[in-house]
């Protein structure tokens, strides 16, 4: 009787499994992570629909017709196409308008900025009071609003304000800082100023923290001044975030409607009447409410708005590419 050994039995019943195609072996579970990431992004994408798609699509209907209060609740506004863009434009209260944003949004947005940057530079140097100066300072970027621009709105009062009591002991006249066509918007504009430095010190003063203190180190042994410390070192590196704190001012200082409206309601006459603030006085102003104007007068804030960040991109990616 012969045997067969063991090994040439298993040898002849196994054999060697072949994959037909090896490049198109399926990955397991990857439909299912798919799937998942989707269900992470839901929430942000439902976040996105219900408080900037909708309030954008909404507002653009609105301009594009004619709605009143009782349009409002019957659902039957008049389509009237481009009509209010016309009206607006043609409206002379448009230039005069569009000539206080400017003003009030660029001078805002210069001594915002540069006198954050003063004051971050400033601390950056440590000294022993330095955190409690620079809590002090964002006192009135913790305030309401409202508090704020009710206690600039007393300091400036004509009658009985602490700036002409002051300005009286050196032989100044009364000055109507409120009520003047001459200084109203002047007045609204330094409020804003004062509300917008501590946002400027903050996040400049934590991009100074990121530049090496050696690039000082080398450039003050190799005899550089402070000034051309500053010029040389300091502004060029810290252009990135300068570049987004201008960005974030200009988008806030076009919105800003509180201060104004407590302070002057956008007077007198007009003088102290911004973009956003005629579409509040149109929308929710003393007399008959006019939202289809409003709206569109919003929707020429968002196109600017807009035109700020395709700027701002424009910017960061050629100073990528260089």
């Amino acid at each position: 009787m012969t045997t067969t050994p063991l090994s040439a039995t298993a040898g002849a019943t196994q054999r060697p499994v072949v994959d037909p195609a090896p490049g198109r072996r399926r990955r397991p579970g990857r439909g299912g992570g798919r799937w998942t990431a989707l269900l992470f992004l839901l929430p942000l994408l439902v976040y996105l629909v219900a408080f900037y798609v909708y309030p954008l699509a909404r507002n653009v209907d609105l301009s594009l017709h004619d709605y009143t209060i009782r349009a409002f609740v019957t659902g039957d506004a008049d389509f009237v196409g481009l009509a209010n863009y016309r009206d607006i434009l043609t409206d002379r209260t448009f230039s005069q308008a569009v000539f206080n944003t400017l003003v009030f949004t660029g001078v805002s947005l210069v001594f915002q900025f540069a006198i954050g940057l003063a004051l971050a530079v400033f601390f950056r140097t440590s000294f022993p009071l330095s955190p409690v100066l620079r809590a002090l300072f964002l006192v009135p970027w913790l305030l309401p609003l409202i508090v704020s621009a009710s206690a600039w709105a007393w300091m400036l009062n004509s009658e009985n304000g602490v700036v002409n009591w002051a300005l009286s002991l050196f032989g100044v006249s009364q000055i109507n800082w409120l009520t003047s066509p001459g200084w109203a918007l002047a007045s609204v504009t330094l409020a804003n100023i004062w509300l917008g430095i501590p946002f400027n010190l903050v996040i400049l003063y934590s991009g100074l923290q990121n530049i090496p203190g050696d690039l000082y180190e080398a450039a003050a042994l190799d005899g550089a001044t402070p000034r051309q410390q500053f010029w040389r070192i300091t502004f060029p590196l810290l252009a990135p975030v300068s570049a987004i704190t201008l960005l974030l001012g200009l988008v806030y200082t076009l919105k800003v409607v509180d201060i104004i409206w407590i302070m002057t309601t956008g007077g007198p006459g007009s003088a102290s009447t911004t973009l956003a603030i005629w579409s509040y006085r149109e929308a929710f102003g003393t007399g008959q409410p006019d939202f289809s104007p409003a709206a569109a007068v919003g929707n020429l804030l968002i196109v600017v708005a807009m035109l700020g960040g395709l700027l701002y991109l424009l910017i960061q990616r050629r100073q990528a590419r260089s």
